[in-house]
């Protein structure tokens, strides 16, 4: 909506843009999640990103795409046997990578995700102080929860070789 989303919105979030490619490899399907080999370092500046300089439409369409990956990694994290995040990650983690990751983890387990999504971005972060656009974002947000959790249910069904 032509305006900067001050609150309801992750930022400042840290990703990793400089890099030998011989020292780091991806995890997640979704929003990948740097593995390092080696130090890092990081840049005094801001990266801008303009999720919606394509429009609304866009933005759907691409995130209905990212919501078939993000069930494909809930399924996993929720069959996992002994429920721990990925790897060594842990909410309490100094990396900011480690410390998504697990978040994401945990969050793939929570009951009412698209609920908890709205109300983190619009309530927690203050999205309502944004307006209208802020609303928008933490709806749609809301939305791809959603998306996730029906095309999660979907797998499952198909796994336990019942109709979608």
């Amino acid at each position: 909506m032509g305006r900067w989303l001050k609150h309801a919105q992750l930022y400042p979030t840290w990703f990793v843009r400089l890099f030998r490619p011989d020292r780091i490899r991806y995890e997640r399907l979704v929003n990948p999640v740097a593995i390092i080999d080696g130090p890092t370092g990081e840049i005094g500046a801001h990266i801008i990103h303009y999720p919606f300089s394509h429009g609304v439409s866009h933005w759907i369409a691409r995130h209905n795409r990212y919501s078939d990956m993000e069930a494909l990694e809930a399924a996993k994290v929720r069959t996992r046997p002994d429920g721990a995040p990925a790897g060594s990650a842990s909410v309490w983690s100094k990396d900011p990578n480690e410390r998504r990751r697990a978040l994401k983890d945990l969050f793939f387990r929570l009951p009412a995700r698209p609920l908890v999504k709205f109300v983190y971005y619009y309530a927690w972060r203050r999205g309502f102080l944004d307006g209208r656009a802020g609303l928008t974002y933490a709806t749609l947000q809301a939305i791809y929860e959603y998306m996730i959790a029906c095309k999660g249910l979907e797998l499952e069904r198909r796994r336990r070789g019942l109709p979608v």
